[in-house]
């Protein structure tokens, strides 16, 4: 599968997409909460696959600017549809990938990516994409499942199976150690990890970068 064949998987789930639930909804309020306090008024912030613009809606009141993208044209289409019903002033909608905004976006204060790093196809090269967007001193956030860390019949029967039927999208396998090290290796400082999961460990760490 390509990325184009990502992106179709997600057109396709979008609607569905759109009515689940969130499986943890005290986790991610915890989340938004920590964002929060990690921004400022006056900082413009992206944020890397944001699906249907849940997490951009509650966010971008509390910032100057706030560009919202994802690589489905149907996430960005219902995320649209969202904002005109909500008019949160500051806050774009694209239908993108970091690595095909242009230099023309300029520089962030903060890059976001919820539930994104492990559906990138080149962690390495989309980090040193990140890297390049942020400003001196600016802060990668993410929050992403690290397969490498959960049952080893999740990452090695059941999702190669949903894969190959159509039933998932491709999914990278790296361990919280594994994500940090990554991230440290595209020139950022890993100022902290959290675990935000209401219940246990869901391994999806918290992770706080800021840009050397």
């Amino acid at each position: 599968m390509s990325v184009a064949n990502d992106a179709r998987f997600w057109d396709r789930s979008s609607r569905d997409y759109a009515k689940s639930a969130i499986a943890d909804e005290d986790g991610y309020k915890r989340t938004l909460e920590r964002t929060r306090s990690l921004l400022n008024s006056d900082d413009r912030v992206l944020e890397l696959g944001c699906g249907t613009g849940t997490t951009a809606l509650r966010l971008a009141g509390v910032v100057r600017g706030y560009l919202a993208t994802d690589f489905s044209s149907a996430m960005i289409a219902i995320a649209e549809e969202k904002h005109a019903a909500a008019s949160t002033s500051g806050l774009e909608f694209r239908t993108a990938t970091v690595e095909t905004l242009g230099a023309d976006v300029g520089w962030f204060n903060a890059v976001l990516g919820f539930n994104y790093l492990h559906l990138v196809r080149d962690l390495p090269g989309t980090l040193r994409c990140i890297h390049g967007l942020l400003a001196p001193n600016g802060l990668f956030i993410s929050k992403t499942p690290c397969l490498g860390d959960m049952n080893p019949l999740i990452r090695l029967a059941l999702l190669p199976a949903m894969r190959l039927i159509g039933k998932a999208p491709y999914a990278g396998s790296f361990s919280t150690k594994e994500l940090g090290l990554c991230i440290a290796l595209a020139g950022f400082e890993v100022l902290v990890v959290e675990n935000h999961a209401a219940k246990g460990n869901d391994r999806r760490p918290y992770i706080v970068a800021r840009k050397r």
